[in-house]
């Protein structure tokens, strides 16, 4: 495995935040053993989806369970930046080019039992990328390595990189900014994860106003058969 790399997490304190991560949490742990590559994505940019896929990263390892971080939005990647990481970290984007090997691309961070792969550089190809058998054979030989695989998947309304992940994956997670895409946008974006296979596990309803909209404090999506919602209370 590579460097070490310390992380930064900046984040405040939120009962409600907390509270629905661990609710998430536990969803994910009775999926199914079967359900251990999961990838989280959204319908456009802006919707919260790396900080839920991180926070939820970070749950999993809180409870013991070894996790690793897969970030797959090589067109625009924040986790480098966002979570102050110094040094300079191989990536994703190198990997599946043969630039790097797997070593090289693999951190551990300070945060106990959580692993990641950083995006890497920009790549002017990166559904050509992650449409690569070694993407798969990745997932493959990591699935034997961990508890579970997150990965930050990026947008899908316009852009085919996250059905090309979701063909690999076990199941998604679809992340929904409270009151900024439209549901027919939504519905295309779940049509377009039913065409590639994948199981979708739910929805995260993310930047919720709890003061103005009391209905939302419940769980928004489908988990597993049942009528539940999830609620991510951010501004």
């Amino acid at each position: 495995m590579g460097m070490t790399v310390e992380i930064q997490t900046l984040e405040k304190e939120d009962f409600h935040f907390e509270e629905a991560l661990k609710t998430l949490r536990t969803n994910i742990q009775f999926s199914g053993p079967n359900v251990k590559a999961i990838m989280f994505t959204s319908a456009v940019p802006g919707e919260g989806k790396s900080q839920i896929t991180f926070s939820e990263a970070m749950s999993l390892a809180a409870l013991g369970r070894k996790v690793l971080l897969i970030d797959a939005d090589i067109r625009k990647s924040v986790l480098v930046n966002r979570y102050q990481v110094k040094q300079e970290v191989g990536g994703l984007s190198e990997y599946l080019s043969g630039q790097k090997s797997l070593d090289e691309v693999l951190c551990r961070t300070t945060v106990k039992n959580l692993d990641v792969i950083f995006a890497g550089p920009y790549s002017p190809n990166p559904s050509e990328l992650l449409a690569e058998p070694v993407f798969g054979r990745l997932l493959e030989e990591m699935r034997a390595e961990y508890d579970y695989i997150l990965i930050d998947t990026p947008p899908m309304a316009g852009m085919t990189d996250g059905a090309i992940v979701a063909r690999e994956c076990d199941g998604a997670i679809l992340v929904i900014e409270s009151g900024a895409v439209s549901r027919r946008v939504e519905k295309r974006v779940k049509e377009q994860l039913e065409k590639s296979g994948c199981r979708i596990l739910g929805a995260v309803l993310n930047k919720v106003d709890m003061k103005s909209n009391g209905y939302y404090g419940k769980y928004y999506g489908k988990y597993y058969g049942k009528e539940e919602h999830k609620e991510s209370h951010r501004k």
